[in-house]
């Protein structure tokens, strides 16, 4: 995938009572929020294999059981959990603070090809079930005013979005399923299997992270072309 640059911070543009705000450091920040994310997937990946490893050594009889090794497995497994809920909340506050900013410049660009107000930027991801569709109609809507001609031309960047949506509807459903499998898991098989569930599902957050990193990265720079763009027309 072709790599998309963020520039430098948007120029105050003026529309009819509103004026674009510029979503470039808020990006900056979610985009290094998202890259602990994925070091906190990483981590998830590296204990799980840990945990795994040693339940199978053990389980065949190559080692003996050491329980200094398995509270180190066990905390490894509860660390790197912990950091990622903590840097998941952290990502989640920014980016819909930088969401909703985008959405807000949506309405100076072309406010009649958005379905729903700014205020649904943010509230839209705390309606259980509802959030899983809401939102992504939201950013196509965004997508398209950003374009540089809302009303034709190829839609640009959608791609992208339905590749970000789709790898983090699945992340986020898959684990739910393998967190609800390792809390459940008694013995030695069974969370060993289960830790097998935390790998793939932190794999599977790491793909959604990072298509997220791209998806920012797009959206923010084809805001600032167009703020660049509205700004050199003269007034009438």
């Amino acid at each position: 995938m072709p790599h998309t640059p963020v520039p430098g911070p948007v120029p105050p543009v003026h529309a009819p009572g509103r004026a674009l705000r510029s979503p470039v450091g808020l990006s900056y920040a979610v985009i290094a929020l998202l890259g602990v994310v994925i070091v906190a997937d990483l981590l998830i990946v590296a204990a799980s294999v840990n945990m795994r490893s040693f339940l199978g050594g053990a389980a065949s009889g190559s080692a003996g059981f050491d329980e200094d090794e398995a509270n180190r497995a066990d905390y490894a497994m509860v660390g790197s959990g912990g950091l990622y809920v903590a840097a998941l909340l952290a990502v989640a506050t920014l980016f819909i603070i930088w969401f909703h900013r985008v959405r807000w410049n949506a309405e100076v660009f072309a406010p009649d090809t958005q379905r729903r107000t700014p205020g649904w930027a943010i509230g839209a991801w705390f309606i259980p079930i509802a959030n899983l569709w809401i939102p992504r109609g939201i950013a196509a809507d965004v997508l398209r005013a950003s374009r540089t001609d809302p009303y034709g031309g190829a839609p640009v960047g959608r791609g992208l979005l339905n590749a970000w949506w789709g790898a983090w509807v699945w992340a986020v459903v898959f684990d739910r399923y393998a967190s609800r499998m390792y809390d459940r898991a008694q013995g030695a098989d069974a969370i060993h299997d289960a830790a097998g569930l935390m790998m793939a599902s932190a794999g599977f957050d790491l793909l959604a992270a990072v298509l997220a990193v791209l998806f920012v990265r797009r959206l923010t720079s084809m805001q600032h072309a167009k703020a660049l763009a509205v700004r050199a027309v003269p007034p009438v």
